[in-house]
C-alpha cells in the first residue's frame, strides 16, 4: 500500500472528470482457483464478486436519491460519473457470478441474503416502520457508503501493488478486472465521502453520523466477508469439502502477498475518524490513473469509443 500522497498525480482540482469505461472480460478460459494452489487466498478475493452486484447497484440508488440535493457543479458531475462507474462495477462482478456458477459453484444461496440486506433492509424506507425521517435516512445510507467507500480505496490501492498475485500466476483476466476495479475506486475515492459531507447537515452531528457510518459498516463488511469466504469454500466443487475457511490459511496468503494485511485494513478507520481527514489523502492517484491507461479492458473499450465516434 502506498500511504497518502494527497495531491498527488492528475485528478487534483476541478479539470479532471470521473467517467465510466465500458469494458468487457472473457471468463473463458480463467479456473476456479485462478490463484493457483490457493483457493483459500481466491475465495478470500471472490466474496467481492457476492457482495458488489447488489451492494454498487444500491450505491447507485441512493446516490440518485440524494443527487437532486446537490448544487455544487462539480460535485454534481463527479456524483454522476461515480454512479456511470459503479453500475459498471456491478455488471462486471455479475458476469463473475455466472462463470462461478458454469464452473459448479452456483452463488445465490448466499447472494439472496446481500440482495435482502440492500434492498429490503437498506433501501428507500427504513425497515420495520422505524421512526426515521426521510432525510435521516438518506444521510445514513450516505454514511455508510461513505465508509464502505474508504475500505474500496484501500483495497483498490493494495491491489494495484500487490505483486505477490502476479509472482503467484494469478489469471491475467481476474488480476485485469480487479486492477481496473481497483483503480477505479482509487480514482473516485473521495466522490462518497464528498457527497456525505455536502447532504449530510453540519457541524458536529455530520461528523458524528460519519462515525456512525464506520461503526456499523466495519463489523458487518467483517462478518460478510468471512461468510462469504466461507460458503465458497464449503461448496466449491473442487475441494469437495476438504478445506474450510480459516485464519491460518487466511494469514498464510497474506505473508505471500496474496491479500491485503490486517494491518493495511485496521489502520484504514482510525484515519477515516480524524475530524480533519479527507480521502484525497488515500492511496495513489498516479498509479490508479496509470493502470487505467495500461489496462487491456480500459483500452479496448477506449477504442471501442473511438472507433464508433468515428463510424
Amino acid at each position: 500500500m502506498s500511504g497518502a500522497v494527497a495531491g498527488k498525480g492528475p485528478g487534483k482540482g476541478a479539470g479532471y472528470a470521473i467517467a465510466p469505461r465500458r469494458v468487457a472480460f472473457d471468463w473463458r478460459t480463467t479456473p476456479l482457483h485462478w490463484i493457483p494452489d490457493e483457493p483459500t487466498a481466491t475465495h478470500v478475493i471472490n466474496v467481492l464478486h457476492l457482495l458488489l452486484p447488489a451492494g454498487e447497484r444500491w450505491f447507485v440508488k441512493v446516490f440518485k436519491e440524494g443527487l437532486p440535493l446537490v448544487t455544487d457543479p462539480k460535485l454534481r458531475s463527479d456524483v454522476k460519473g461515480f454512479m456511470g462507474q459503479e453500475a459498471t462495477h456491478s455488471v462486471q462482478h455479475s458476469y463473475v457470478l455466472d462463470h462461478l456458477a458454469e464452473q459448479r459453484l452456483p452463488t445465490e444461496a448466499y447472494t439472496k441474503y446481500v440482495d435482502f440486506l440492500f434492498e429490503k433492509l437498506l433501501g428507500e424506507t427504513p425497515p420495520f416502520g422505524a421512526p426515521v425521517t426521510a432525510q435521516e435516512w438518506l444521510r445514513f445510507r450516505l454514511s455508510l457508503i461513505a465508509a464502505i467507500e474508504q475500505f474500496t480505496a484501500v483495497l483498490g490501492d493494495w491491489v494495484l501493488g500487490a505483486e505477490g498475485l502476479d509472482a503467484a500466476g494469478a489469471d491475467e483476466i481476474m488480476l485485469d478486472l480487479l486492477r481496473w476495479h481497483g483503480a477505479e475506486e482509487v480514482e473516485h475515492r473521495s466522490v462518497a465521502f464528498d457527497m456525505y459531507q455536502h447532504c449530510g447537515g453540519a457541524g458536529l452531528p455530520r461528523y458524528v453520523r460519519r462515525v456512525g457510518g464506520m461503526a456499523v459498516v466495519t463489523p458487518v463488511l467483517g462478518w460478510l466477508w468471512i461468510a462469504g469466504a466461507s460458503y465458497l469454500l464449503r461448496n466449491d466443487p473442487e475441494l469437495r469439502g476438504r478445506t474450510r475457511y480459516s485464519l491460518r490459511e487466511h494469514n498464510r496468503a497474506v505473508a505471500k502477498g496474496l491479500l491485503p494485511t490486517w494491518r493495511e485494513l485496521g489502520t484504514a478507520i482510525p484515519r477515516y475518524l480524524r475530524r480533519s481527514y479527507h480521502p484525497s489523502q488515500e492511496g495513489s492517484l498516479r498509479r490508479a490513473v496509470e493502470y487505467l491507461a495500461a489496462s487491456p479492458a480500459a483500452r479496448s473499450a477506449a477504442g471501442a469509443v473511438g472507433r464508433a465516434a468515428m463510424s
